[in-house]
């Protein structure tokens, strides 16, 4: 814990733009997957079949990522939080951009999906090691009354993720025409990750370790493997950990990843219109994620989590009705 607040600060300040960064290109992945990876990458003739297999690399990412959270806690354990949470953004970076320059199956054939499969699981891999490390970070560095709250910032750069994400295309799908956007478009969100990796991969370089990491190496009291250790200390508390770690997970990837290609698809709404309404719902979130993470510093975590997941589990049955039913419910609803 450090007494700092300027230091809370920065890095508070630094893992909310690493994690966008870095959410964005995990999203970025989920927002085209059902609008031009099915059709360019998985071309079966089914369009179901194609949309399904389009959201199966997508959901290999997700696969990927505890192994990534084993692979770089242990070394964040080790060399340090700072030096992981460098690394695992490049690996981000670098992945994403070169989806933008994969062809298509129509050019390389099965390769295609082959490459695309491969860097998301590169993908999965390095969101594994940065989403934990960052709020961890954060965490170390709180004071031990507030670290609910500042365990939560780390979370905003996820809806942020998803804002920049949902925005960045739907502003191609705005000015360009769907064969410009399917012949190149797409690629541009994916291509301008560098410059995001690149800013951030600048501001994690200035900060310092956590104070709890530096006693542990001063003292050398780290554990030789410590992902085992942690496992036999703490094993009910991990499995609870992850199991809870499935309710919002796959809550937020329905809307905010499938429900754009249910609006499109199904219910036939503009993609553009589409990727506004997710883009809205996003920013709505970055301001409740910390409110929430106050809130579990004043009436516990477990509390909150359990009163928010089945707020969740009820509001999927009047939300997938609205959209089914559109604008013309919506509005019956408020008169």
């Amino acid at each position: 814990m450090s007494d700092n607040k300027a230091e809370i600060r920065q890095v508070a300040i630094s893992s909310i733009i690493g994690a966008t960064i870095e959410w964005y290109d995990f999203f970025l992945y989920g927002v085209v997957a059902g609008i031009v990876f099915n059709k360019l990458y998985f071309p079966t003739g089914d369009p179901t079949i194609s949309t399904m297999l389009a959201y199966v690399t997508f959901a290999v990412g997700f696969i990927a990522r505890p192994i990534g959270g084993i692979i770089f806690g242990h070394f964040g354990d080790k060399i340090g939080r700072k030096s992981m949470l460098v690394l695992t953004m490049m690996i981000m970076g670098i992945s994403t951009v070169l989806v933008a320059v994969i062809p298509t199956y129509a050019q390389i054939g099965i390769w295609a999906p082959l490459a695309l499969l491969t860097l998301r699981v590169v993908q999965g891999l390095g969101l594994g090691g940065e989403w934990g490390g960052a709020v961890l970070m954060v965490y170390e560095y709180a004071p031990e009354s507030k670290r609910g709250f500042y365990a939560s910032l780390p979370q905003i750069g996820l809806s942020i993720g998803l804002c920049l994400a949902t925005g960045v295309v739907g502003l191609l799908s705005l000015f360009l025409s769907d064969a410009q956007f399917m012949a190149f478009g797409w690629r541009i969100a994916f291509g301008i990750s560098i410059v995001l990796v690149g800013v951030g991969s600048w501001i994690r370089t200035h900060i310092v370790e956590t104070p709890e990491f530096q006693k542990v190496k001063e003292k050398k009291s780290a554990a030789k493997v410590p992902f085992l250790e942690m496992w036999r200390h703490h094993t009910g508390n991990i499995i609870a950990g992850m199991g809870a770690r499935y309710i919002d997970g796959v809550f937020f990837n329905v809307f905010g990843v499938f429900s754009i290609t249910y609006l499109t698809q199904t219910i036939k709404i503009n993609r553009t219109d589409a990727l506004l309404g997710v883009m809205m719902a996003a920013i709505v979130m970055c301001f409740f994620i910390p409110f929430f993470g106050h809130l579990s510093d004043r009436m516990g975590r477990t509390k909150v989590y359990s009163v928010a997941a089945l707020i969740c589990g009820i509001s999927a049955f009047p939300a997938f009705w609205l959209m089914g039913q559109g604008l013309q419910a919506f509005s019956e609803l408020l008169l």
